[in-house]
């Protein structure tokens, strides 16, 4: 049994949930594989007025699975919301898109061909806790979309939210098409990875998990796709407009789900022009930030998630002070008497990091972020290219083909202009090159990842 308490009160127990044995995970494959038969033989038609269906139930239960959410999560009660939302956008969407999306595309050359598409079987997906509902919902709905049945995992930090979204949508699909399972990445992930009836794996999470999913994936040739670690620079220019909008979008961009975002920014690099203006704006920026619980609507940023995350930045923060960095602690607490009952942290910002410094190296995945200068673009790109990691980055300028010019040469699945995070269209996804992920969802909401596209001709 595990029990998921509050990260802003961690003494409430919010609920628990029973972790799969080897065999119940073994169980619920079985299942998902038994089921797959009849649902992949369902006409498109019936699949998007499934998720239409399901969409509007969980539309109707948005106010209680966003209580819900921040209670075992920590986001603000408005983050929280448009996780949901959002979730709930991307099955309207690809309802809407899956009658075009299916149909044969042809070719018509010397010989006529047509590439015809068909689902691939049981889907794993294995989620994190710092997003867990969106972060589910864009693996497992293009792929029961797309005619495959799933096994979800969600992370046992951050089950609840979950679990309730996918009971009220799988009253809309026939039994065992939607299926979850609790436990831990060493016995339910690997096992889900490993197993031969799981013919591909969605995984978002740390990279190391990722290399070892990759690893057992290997084994039977399955379809991967992993969005792992990243460490995002920012990089200013001397040109760059830092107007009160603009550090608004930055502010927002670092602490985000108090940092635990792996597409937040990271690392901040700074024309040397530019160094002293930033730090005292960002700064500013950061003293207004409410740090509470985040059911309260005066919170601007929540609670880190769960214990072994607040230790590490905690003890991240540390070790920056005790190597004599400069350490810049803003925002205001919103109940200082009961700060210590939950997993809370101020903004902060590093000065005086070196490009060697742990701060700077590592993916903090909190409310902390290092501001270094430099001297010439040439040295900034350098910089920020010097990384295991290339998920996202963004160049902050008032010229947009300065920023193209430089985004060619920067290692990440995406680059952004004065702006740094996620992509407004769900259509769209570009998880990162390097240590940081692989496979494309550049369209269709990431159907294509879930299906085999087969060659039919004359």
């Amino acid at each position: 049994m595990h029990i998921v308490t509050n990260p802003a009160r961690i003494t409430e127990v919010v609920g628990q949930v029973e972790l799969a044995s080897q065999d119940e995970v073994d169980q619920t494959i079985g299942r998902a594989h038994a089921a797959y038969s009849n649902w992949s033989a369902t006409r498109v038609e019936e699949r998007a007025e499934r998720l239409r269906a399901a969409a509007s139930d969980l539309t109707s239960a948005v106010p209680q699975l966003t209580t819900l959410f921040v209670r075992e999560n920590g986001k603000p009660i408005r983050e929280a919301e448009r996780d949901i939302r959002r979730s709930i956008e991307l099955m309207e969407l690809i309802a809407g898109d899956l009658p075009h999306w299916w149909k044969p595309e042809v070719f018509d050359s010397q010989q006529p061909v047509w590439a015809r598409r068909r689902p691939r079987g049981v889907t794993a997906v294995i989620s994190p806790w710092n997003s867990p509902v969106l972060l589910s919902f864009k693996r497992f709905i293009p792929a029961i979309a797309a005619g495959n049945t799933v096994v979800i995992k969600p992370a046992t930090q951050c089950p609840l939210t979950v679990m309730e979204c996918v009971r009220i949508a799988s009253k809309h699909f026939p039994h065992d098409v939607i299926n979850v399972v609790t436990g831990t990445g060493a016995m339910a992930g690997e096992r889900l990875a490993s197993d031969p009836r799981v013919r591909t794996v969605a995984f978002t999470g740390s990279t190391e998990t990722g290399r070892r999913i990759m690893e057992l994936a290997s084994r039977t040739v399955k379809k991967v796709l992993l969005e792992l670690g990243g460490n995002d620079p920012a990089i200013v220019l001397s040109d760059c407009v830092l107007d009160w909008q603009a550090v608004e979008r930055m502010t927002n961009a670092i602490l985000r789900a108090a940092g635990q975002v792996c597409v937040a920014i990271k690392r901040i690099y700074v024309h040397e022009s530019r160094y002293d203006e930033l730090v005292e704006k960002l700064a500013a920026s950061f003293h207004a930030v409410v740090v509470g619980d985040g059911l309260r609507p005066e919170t601007t940023m929540g609670p880190l998630n769960n214990k072994t995350q607040f230790d590490f930045v905690r003890g991240l923060i540390d070790r920056c002070r005790d190597k004599g960095l400069n350490v810049m602690t803003e925002g205001r607490k919103l109940d200082p008497a009961d700060w210590d009952g939950g997993y809370f942290l101020l903004p902060t910002i590093v000065l005086g990091a070196s490009a060697e410094d742990e701060i700077v190296i590592t993916e903090q995945f909190g409310p902390v972020v290092p501001i270094l200068k430099f001297r010439n673009e040439d040295e900034a790109i350098e910089q920020a290219n010097r990384s295991e990691f290339g998920l996202r980055a963004s160049v902050w300028t008032s010229g947009r083909e300065v920023a193209a010019t430089i985004a060619d040469r920067l290692e990440a699945g995406a680059v952004f202009y004065n702006n740094h995070g996620i992509f407004r269209d769900l259509h769209l996804e570009f998880p990162g090159v390097k240590q940081s992920g692989l496979s494309r969802e550049s369209c269709n909401a990431g159907l294509d990842h879930y299906a085999d596209t087969y060659g039919f001709a004359d």
